[in-house]
This record gives structure tokens, C-alpha cells and sequence, in this order.
């Protein structure tokens, strides 16, 4: 084997532990998000793992409960909101 091949092997072998690194510390942080995290929100607290009605993302300022898919506007006439689930 020439030099400049044991070189690419050596090359090809730090990258691929460097890719094995990354992905094992990534891994982690997308199941947590996965299992009960909220999203990051401008406003209210993460309830996440609460007891809530199925299907409800967010409690408001005013008790009612918003089952909306996007965060922008959810509990905009409600007064805001107090509590995520999503």
C-alpha cells in the first residue's frame, strides 16, 4: 500500500469516527424532544408531560384550552398563553 492510499484510509477513518460522534450526541436530544418536551415558545410554561385534554397543544391565559397546529396567534383572544403541551 503507497503512502498517499494509508493517508485517505487514515482521512477516511477519522471522518467517519468524527460522523459516529455527532450522531451519538444528537441522537439524545431528539428523542428527549420526541417524549414529552415542548418546542421553544415567547411565551408560557412547558407542561409538557401534564395531564391535558387529548389533542390540546396549549392552555390559555383564561382557562380555555386551543388544540392549534401552528404556534403563531394560539390563545390570541384568549389573553396569551399560560401553558404549552406541544
Amino acid at each position: 500500500m503507497t503512502s498517499t492510499a494509508a493517508a485517505r484510509r487514515g482521512v477516511l477513518r477519522s471522518t467517519f469516527a468524527a460522523v459516529v460522534v455527532a450522531v451519538a450526541l444528537l441522537v439524545p436530544a431528539a428523542q428527549s424532544s420526541a417524549t414529552g418536551a415542548c418546542a421553544r415558545h415567547t411565551t408560557g410554561e412547558c407542561r409538557a408531560g401534564s395531564t391535558h385534554p387529548a389533542g390540546t397543544t396549549a392552555q390559555c391565559k383564561d382557562s380555555t384550552y386551543s388544540s392549534a397546529q401552528h404556534f403563531r396567534g394560539t390563545c390570541s383572544g384568549h389573553g396569551g398563553v399560560r401553558y404549552w403541551y406541544k
